[in-house]
């Protein structure tokens, strides 16, 4: 269990209380810290603050977007800029990032492009991509003072101080009157363990800023990490004077005095932090964990239960739950909610120990051992799961192997008092409490989180589908195809309209069965409603072909995969006279890939053992198969089929990309890779591969590759990536 952890926070504030914002130069990105001394606890709370510009900005905007059109592609920018700023202000971030990747191919010299994605990027948890924004946009204009501070900003995040202060140094040496970059080097200072140098930069920022009360907040966490309490509380209090309705004045100075002991004092504070902001969910987390130091669990379960409301996978809340449900005795609901701790994050020690206790206390020896068996192989030293599996076997009547594990444990406890300085802490120590509320690994959620907020949904965490034809009414225009930096391709072109129907070549799957205006054979044909026939406009091959996704999509599986042969079958001998029906054997090849490959998957589910890529709560990917079997099913075929295909047309990277899927899914992860880098190459905007190649990178843990690729596919519009960014490239756990 580590000694202290900190956790990103977001929390709402009135309008009425933003007024701290004028600091931060029009407000694009306030970082605030708190320290929690009670638990020894940090945590990063980042205000999604660019809704809270100010508003004479966007009022001198669109008045210069009224008067600028003087010509069309000034007029595409001035509307792409307020587009992607409006978003930025109501909290649409992954649609800001859309509308600024448009202006960066318009105007690649425009520094304030970048600058605005780069803080879209940093309020969804991008760093990594925030970070290279942010130098493109100083080394655009070297001149941008904001544009260093908010880099500072992500390298705090990131952890390197020495950067942060490069630049802020670099930013104060530009506007030395900017009071804002002071503040933000306190923090910074703060974070780097330099308290000294924080309080003397929140000092400077006071003496000009005497009616921030957030500094207060902050110079008195500097104070509190050096052990002058008092000074702290005097702090506390005078930000609390100077904003009576600053909500962490109240939450900083209660976990003071809770941590000295003085619970009721800590509850009245947290009250009234909650009167003042009743939307964050963290507040009421801080208050179940006050209420059970005062023994009142049922208003401690009822606090957390407001946090799971908004929040119900989050892992440190039930937890805490659990533990505090077995103190009243409900074991049941104490076990259901450490069942879904396990099942987030299947590596936690202390999950398994402590329903391994509840097991105990209900007589449930054989579970209670396989749980302490789980306690023991994920930490060989715990020396106390030894103890506890010697009493849960001796109850069984198991003496023999009962002595074994106390024997075990001795060592292990007598190995802990001889290097007890060096190991303190260890799991050894059969003196410590293990059933103790803690908070680490907490991502508190937010109760009015807008549902258009496409980063704040939860996601499934699997490799983008595979590439097929398939039919559709859907078009895409050309105008916005240039735009969206659309794939283009003549044969592909010529193919799709060489048909009397609309088909198209998409990753995604057709959710209803195809709507014809009458027969598929009567469209092939050529025959209208009147009956008069025309000759076949298309290949025989090319007719087989349709029928067979006609089927697919109709979930005729079998009849489809018989009318794929037949075209590559007739394809191979009788081309016909379309002099392109043998490059058209290409696609048909693919689609029957594809087809093999999901008939794979269907097998597969049958015998549950799916294969997707899946990460864990660690930041592990594995491919996923039923809890107990490795199998990996023949996508020989499937494979075979595809690699034909990239012999024929080598120049469509769909096809390479389906490769690499296919090679991911048959657990061969370099050929994956080496696949997925040929579709890159040629087609650079391919967000999918993008998203592939990094979810098998993180596999493969080369971390830092896989999260760079996974922020090129958010940037290009896949808006899952950064729910995976945020749950798995998030090292900044300030």
């Amino acid at each position: 269990m580590p000694a202290e952890s900190s956790v990103p926070l977001r929390i709402r504030h009135s309008d009425k209380r933003r007024k701290l914002l004028k600091y931060f130069n029009s407000g694009t990105i306030n970082v605030i810290f708190a320290r929690r001394e009670r638990q020894n606890y940090y945590f990063f709370q980042h205000f999604p603050t660019f809704r809270e510009m100010n508003r004479k900005l966007l009022s001198i905007s669109a008045l210069l977007f009224a008067t600028a059109i003087t010509s069309l592609a000034q007029w595409d920018r001035d509307v792409f800029m307020m587009r992607g700023r409006q978003a930025l202000f109501d909290g649409k971030y992954s649609q800001a990032i859309e509308n600024f990747n448009v202006l960066s191919r318009l105007d690649s010299s425009d520094h304030r492009t970048f600058y605005f994605r780069g803080i879209a990027k940093y309020d969804l948890g991008d760093i990594r991509g925030a970070q290279r924004d942010f130098s493109t946009s100083v080394r655009l204009n070297p001149l941008f003072t904001e544009g260093y501070r908010v880099r500072a900003l992500s390298y705090i995040r990131t952890g390197d101080y020495k950067q942060a202060l490069g630049d802020l140094q670099r930013a104060i040496s530009l506007r030395p009157g900017m009071n804002s970059l002071f503040f933000t080097r306190g923090l910074t200072f703060y974070f780097a363990k330099r308290h000294d140098e924080a309080i003397a930069d929140f000092d400077y920022f006071l003496m000009r800023e005497p009616q921030e009360a957030s500094a207060y907040v902050y110079r008195a966490d500097c104070k509190l990490a050096l052990g002058d309490t008092l000074a702290a509380f005097s702090d506390y209090n005078k930000a609390i004077e100077t904003d009576r309705f600053y909500p962490e004045g109240y939450v900083h100075r209660g976990a003071l005095y809770s941590s000295t002991g003085e619970n009721e004092k800590a509850l009245e504070d947290i009250n009234k932090a909650i009167s003042l902001d009743p939307a964050s969910t963290y507040y009421y987390f801080q208050r179940g964990l006050i209420n059970a130091g005062l023994h009142r669990f049922k208003d401690a379960i009822s606090d957390l239960g407001e946090v799971l409301e908004s929040d119900p996978g989050n892992a440190l809340t039930l937890y805490n739950r659990s533990l505090m449900y077995a103190q009243v005795q409900e074991f049941d609901k104490a076990l259901q909610d450490m069942d879904r701790v396990i099942n987030v994050n299947p590596r936690n020690v202390l999950a398994y120990f402590n329903r391994a206790g509840f097991f105990l206390e209900m007589g449930r020896w054989e579970d209670a051992i396989d749980d302490y068996d789980s306690a023991i192989e994920l930490y060989p030293d715990f020396a106390k799961a030894y103890m506890n599996r010697s009493y849960a076997k001796s109850r069984l009547g198991r003496k023999k192997e009962s002595k074994k594990d106390y024997e075990t444990a001795r060592q292990k406890v007598r190995e802990y008092e001889e290097k007890n300085a060096a190991v303190a802490g260890t799991y050894a120590d059969t003196t410590r409490t293990y059933s103790s509320f803690i908070a680490f690994d907490a991502d508190f959620a937010r109760k009015d989180f807008n549902n258009e907020l496409l980063q704040h949904r939860d996601v499934d965490i699997r490799l983008k589908p595979l590439f097929r034809f398939q039919i559709s009414g859907e078009e895409l225009s050309q105008e916005s195809n240039i735009l969206a930096q659309g794939y283009d391709n003549p044969l592909i072109n010529r193919f799709v309209r060489a048909v009397p129907l609309s088909i198209t070549l998409t990753d995604k799957e057709a959710t209803d069965s195809p709507r014809l205006e009458g027969s598929l054979d009567f469209l092939l044909s050529g025959d209208s409603s009147s009956g008069a026939g025309t000759a076949s406009p298309v290949s025989p091959a090319h007719a087989a072909f349709l029928h067979g996704i006609y089927e697919v999509q109709n979930k005729q599986y079998s009849q489809a995969l018989q009318w794929f042969n037949k075209a590559v079958s007739l394809s191979e001998s009788s081309p016909g006279k379309d002099p392109y029906e043998a490059l058209y054997r290409a696609f048909y090849l693919m689609n029957r890939s594809v087809l093999r490959s999901e008939m794979t998957d269907i097998i597969a589910s049958i015998e549950s053992s799916a294969g997707t890529l899946v990460l864990d709560e660690s930041g592990t990917a594995r491919t996923q198969a039923s809890q107990n079997r490795t199998r990996v099913f023949d996508r020989s075929e499937a494979i075979s089929d595809m690699e034909q295909a990239a012999a024929i047309l080598p120049d469509i990277p769909h096809i390479w990309f389906n490769l690499g899927n296919l090679y991911c899914l048959s657990s061969q992860m370099v050929n994956a890779l080496r696949n997925y880098d040929k579709a890159i190459s040629l087609y650079p905007a391919m967000a999918e591969a993008y998203f592939n190649r990094g979810l098998v990178l993180v596999y493969l843990k080369d971390q830092e590759k896989g999260c760079i690729d996974l922020s090129k596919a958010g940037e290009l519009g896949i808006e899952d990536a950064y729910s995976v960014i945020d749950r798995y490239c998030r090292k900044d756990k300030l």
